[in-house]
């Protein structure tokens, strides 16, 4: 963990940050339109007993954030200063959070991920996060979903009018009353003996199914609005 946490007035900043942010997101968030396609994908993995492994690119995590409020869904924040606002934004969302940023610190929030699936909880992974590269998936969600039993359920968010971050990830926050297009692809199942092998094929057809979503969410978008939040 870093020395920042010695530091009163950056344990201050954090709870500042995170507090304007949830207010920004939330009151950001409440202007938006949804456009949902794929939903019955993720209620079909709760009607089965089983938890949902969602897995999306950093990029799209503001809209994320905001469409998957309030399920108890548990998420990787890192554990530096930026991880900590942005754990106490996402708790105010109703998230859960382990933390973790690379190495042991990774392994160790893997194994929290593992023992909350458990518990009952559903789990999301930034696959291409926390650094990139962008839009190529790292082998966590795999992982996880190879370890648990739980399928992956991979996702897209699309906005029809966004501001774009100059970020590795090109961040899309969507303007005040944009249409947000949110395109859920059908479970897919690790085995519980994959090797590399397997778990590499896993991965790569990750990066294939969120880029056929992304061209689904964009499609969404092309049709007559439609309400599709619940």
């Amino acid at each position: 963990m870093g020395h920042w946490r010695q530091s009163r007035a950056k344990r201050f900043q954090a709870r500042l940050f995170s507090t304007l942010g949830y207010v920004a997101v939330a009151g950001l968030g409440v202007t938006l339109r949804w456009t949902a396609d794929g939903v019955e994908h993720y209620d079909a993995v709760l009607r089965s007993g089983r938890q949902p492994v969602l897995a999306f690119w950093h990029g799209r995590i503001f809209a994320a954030t905001y469409f998957f409020q309030r399920r108890g869904i548990v998420v990787i924040t890192s554990e530096n200063f930026d991880g900590e606002w942005i754990a106490g934004i996402i708790r105010r969302f109703g998230y859960g959070t382990a933390r973790g940023s690379t190495s042991r610190g990774a392994r160790r929030a893997l194994l929290q991920l593992r023992r909350e699936m458990a518990s009952g909880k559903a789990a999301a992974f930034t696959v291409d996060g926390p650094r990139g590269p962008a839009r190529v998936a790292q082998p966590g969600a795999v992982w996880l979903a190879k370890a648990t039993g739980n399928p992956v359920v991979p996702f897209h968010l699309e906005a029809d009018r966004a501001w774009t971050m100059k970020s590795w990830d090109r961040t899309q926050v969507p303007k005040p009353f944009a249409r947000v297009a949110v395109a859920i692809g059908e479970p897919f199942e690790v085995p519980a003996d994959a090797d590399e092998t397997a778990i590499e094929s896993a991965r790569s057809g990750l990066d294939a199914r969120l880029r056929a979503l992304e061209t689904r969410a964009t499609e969404l978008l092309r049709q007559p609005d439609a309400e599709g939040h619940e």
